[in-house]
């Protein structure tokens, strides 16, 4: 493995904590109890503001259950589930893609959630250090962000501090919801670059009567 798959399993091991903790419906405080890490460190693990040891990674893969190898992102792929099988519920697994190299500063994933045969009870929120900017690509996402319920189709995009609780589900019951998310654990944005638009009226013609 080069210096370069360590850092891409890095980065994208925060992420597949949070999936796995959020999926068992625990709270980084929960888990603090169960393992005497703290939450700030849980926490910082998995925005990607600190790189998780193997003696962390040991303990949370044997608190949550699950193989260290789907931590690491080396578990071989579920197999395809044959024509007419019923869609799988709320709570199964999502996939998460990292999309940046390195570990900390502003990173993107894509994340997919699996169909749901009917649409579930209000997602589970959470907040945390950071800023958020999430697009959907396909299917209908179910945005609770703290008192407002949203649901965000194709094209969609949604930016919020991430202090504000928050949870996602898929809202619709006829396909899987895909999105991207762009995160700054300690706030940062993108930033656009392009000029603004020019504005109407503004090409010599007068604006009609």
């Amino acid at each position: 493995m080069t210096g370069d798959d360590v850092a891409r399993t890095l980065a994208a091991m925060g992420p597949r904590l949070r999936a796995v903790r959020e999926r068992r419906g625990v709270t980084l405080t929960d888990v603090s109890r169960a393992t005497g890490i703290s939450p700030s460190t849980l926490s910082r693990i998995e925005t990607g503001r600190r790189k998780p040891i193997l003696e962390v990674v040991l303990q949370l893969a044997k608190e949550y259950g699950v193989a260290l190898d789907e931590l690491i992102g080396t578990a071989p792929a579920p197999a395809a589930e044959p024509r007419g099988t019923a869609p799988r519920g709320f709570g199964d697994d999502k996939t998460v893609l990292p999309l940046t190299r390195y570990v900390g500063g502003l990173h993107a994933h894509k994340h997919v959630l699996p169909a749901v045969a009917e649409p579930p009870g209000r997602p589970r929120q959470m907040s945390h250090e950071g800023y958020e900017w999430l697009c959907v690509l396909y299917g209908r996402l179910w945005l609770a962000l703290g008192s407002q319920d949203l649901v965000l189709t194709a094209g969609d995009v949604a930016e919020f501090d991430t202090r504000t609780p928050h949870g996602v589900a898929n809202a619709g019951s006829d396909g899987p919801v895909e999105y991207l998310i762009m995160f700054g654990p300690q706030g940062e944005r993108p930033r656009p670059r392009t000029p603004p638009a020019a504005g109407r009226g503004t090409d010599g013609g007068g604006a009609a009567d």
